[in-house]
């Protein structure tokens, strides 16, 4: 079984449009800074690296399906112009009501990559920026990041935690290299 970073997209690798507005089109589309050396980092680790994105835009009806996987094919080329692969992205397409299996925080989208993906969750993270993404993989198994955006101080329950996704992968590898060195067939575990 793999390891794998589940990463939320928007706040995460991308700037987040304001409050009630969505990023729907390549122009909105900001990556922010140390993204590509972060996952480039996280494939040279050995981690799958799996987007999982609550996408409520195509239940209002702003994107449909097919012009979100092209948005999600045109970032993921990107990214990989400068070395850093996606293997996979998940996305809930639904509405907040009525409840899905999918929507973050529940952990449908990290249990459907795990069993596609061959990846084992108790030695997997999920790296967010909301309390529902710090939620959805806990609930899945998994070791936990939340991004701050520079906001310091820790967030209660959240494991790490970090001002950018760069310096929660570089944090995460740390720990990783610990566990390692205690015992290199341990699977990894930390909870902090």
């Amino acid at each position: 079984m793999k390891k794998a970073a589940f990463l939320d997209r928007d706040g995460v690798i991308n700037r987040k449009a304001r409050e009630g507005e969505y990023v729907t089109r390549w122009e909105e589309m900001q990556i922010l800074p140390g993204v590509s050396d972060a996952i480039a980092l996280l494939n040279r680790a050995g981690f799958r690296v799996v987007v999982v994105s609550n996408q409520r835009c195509v239940a209002k009806g702003l994107i449909t399906t097919a012009d979100l996987e092209a948005l999600h094919r045109r970032l993921c080329e990107a990214l990989a112009r400068d070395g850093a692969m996606i293997d996979a992205i998940y996305y809930c397409p639904h509405e907040t009501q009525p409840p899905c299996r999918c929507r973050k925080p529940q952990p449908g989208m990290l249990l459907d990559a795990a069993r596609d993906h061959d990846i084992d969750l108790g030695a997997s993270w999920m790296i967010g920026d909301s309390k529902a993404d710090v939620e959805a993989g806990k609930s899945a198994g998994c070791n936990t990041a939340l991004l701050t955006g520079g906001e310091r101080g820790a967030r209660e329950g959240a494991g790490t935690v970090a001002a950018s996704l760069l310096e929660a992968v570089q944090h995460i590898l740390q720990l990783e290299e610990v566990v390692a060195d205690r015992d290199p067939h341990a699977k990894t575990r930390v909870r902090i």
